[in-house]
């Protein structure tokens, strides 16, 4: 069945506007009156799902369940990777692309390009924002513009708006100085609190399916448009935060992100088809996605699992306490670090750190990331590259068959 469920459509309301200084072209100068999209309020509506939509749903939950309940000895290192696959994929969504090298740069707090920059607060937001729920701790507005000041606090140019709900009016594409020619007009900022309140209620009901309420939610935040910048990226958080609030998962992330970003302008018009009231093309999209990403993502952590004992194998026979024995441990849960970082984590003598990292350096398990004498970061080869092929593995998965 390919049904459809009824879903409210977003309504048009004209509204006056005045530029807030003389900017652009005289087209923009002269606009008087812009048309908002008004979301429906949707805290209590009914989602009613066709049965085979509703069964791919079940599957994709017992695949979720599965990545997030087993590998429990590599969970720590599949956690982060998954954390930083889905924030770097987030990121692209937007545009926003680093170098992997120019990426642990920035994760180590060493100057790097602002894209960088912005892809680790947009880590650290989805981190933040997934970790302030649970089962018995809802989803809250406080937890969402914390997770916005995160991502946004360093930003040059919107830094001043971090964690800060919108007081001004904003639009999608367009002109930058007036919302002629925009494609989406999100509702007046005095509206914006109100529609939260209802988009939060409907993120933490217990009563509708998973997997619709996240794309639901995700759509309806993104019409709302709450923030003056890096809406894109804590609607996409919030995607997770709600499979963690509903206890689908408890230590993971699900790299959904990653099948978004292959088909890019798919997405978008996907929530263009949401505001016309077509809810059900969003949310079979995301089941789609997170299947692929689950599938995927346990046969990263499948591969994880077996890299310890191919790096024994480089490495060859060490000594049970060793420096190099304990950074080797180490390296699975950081597999970017620094000297300095290898010596709070190895209980040895600074001169035994060096000795180790160098001898884990010529076995190819640690890779330079840097060019520099001092405060070289290193790279868990096996590791970074896993994490480049789960993210490629996906997206080349969710991509439309030529």
């Amino acid at each position: 069945m390919n049904g459809s469920m009824d879903w409210p459509s977003h309504r048009v309301q004209t509204v006056p506007w005045q530029q807030a200084s003389r900017a652009g072209t005289k087209e923009d100068r002269i606009v008087r009156e812009i048309d908002v999209l008004l979301p429906p309020k949707i805290a209590e509506e009914d989602i009613a799902l066709d049965p085979d939509l509703a069964a791919q749903m079940e599957e994709v939950v017992r695949e979720v369940t599965v990545l997030d309940q087993t590998h429990s000895d590599d969970l720590n290192s599949l956690t982060r990777m998954l954390l930083r696959s889905e924030s770097v994929a987030s990121s692209k969504i937007e545009e926003i692309e680093a170098s992997a090298v120019d990426f642990a740069k920035a994760l180590n707090g060493m100057k790097s390009n602002a894209s960088a920059v912005s892809m680790v607060a947009a880590t650290a937001a989805l981190e933040g924002m997934v970790g302030s729920v649970a089962k018995e701790r809802p989803i809250t507005l406080t937890g969402i513009t914390d997770a916005h000041r995160a991502l946004m606090l360093d930003d040059p140019y919107e830094g001043r708006y971090a964690g800060k709900v919108r007081d001004v009016q904003n639009w999608i594409g367009g002109s930058d100085h007036s919302p002629r020619g925009a494609l989406h007009i999100p509702p007046p900022c005095e509206t914006v609190d109100e529609y939260l309140t209802d988009l939060i209620e409907f993120s933490n009901r217990t009563d509708v399916p998973v997997l619709a309420q996240a794309a639901i939610a995700h759509a309806q935040f993104e019409s709302i448009h709450p923030f003056t910048d890096g809406n894109g990226r804590i609607g996409r958080a919030l995607i997770n935060t709600i499979l963690r609030r509903r206890g689908t998962t408890t230590r993971v992330v699900v790299p959904l992100a990653s099948a978004l970003v292959a088909q890019r302008d798919r997405y978008f018009s996907l929530l263009g088809r949401y505001r016309d009231g077509e809810a059900t093309p969003i949310i079979r999209s995301f089941v789609a996605g997170s299947l692929i990403a689950a599938r995927e993502s346990q046969t990263t952590a499948k591969r994880l699992a077996e890299i310890p004992a191919q790096w024994n194998e480089q490495v060859g026979r060490l000594r049970r306490g060793a420096a190099t024995a304990q950074l080797l441990e180490q390296i699975a849960h950081h597999p970017v670090i620094t000297v300095e970082e290898a010596r709070r984590l190895v209980n040895a003598p600074t001169s035994s750190v060096y000795t180790a990292v160098e001898r884990l350096a010529a076995a190819g398990i640690l890779v330079p990331l840097t060019h520099r004498k001092r405060d070289q970061v290193w790279g868990a080869q096996a590791i970074l590259n896993e994490l480049d092929d789960l993210s490629l593995r996906i997206e080349m998965a969710s991509r439309p068959p030529r």
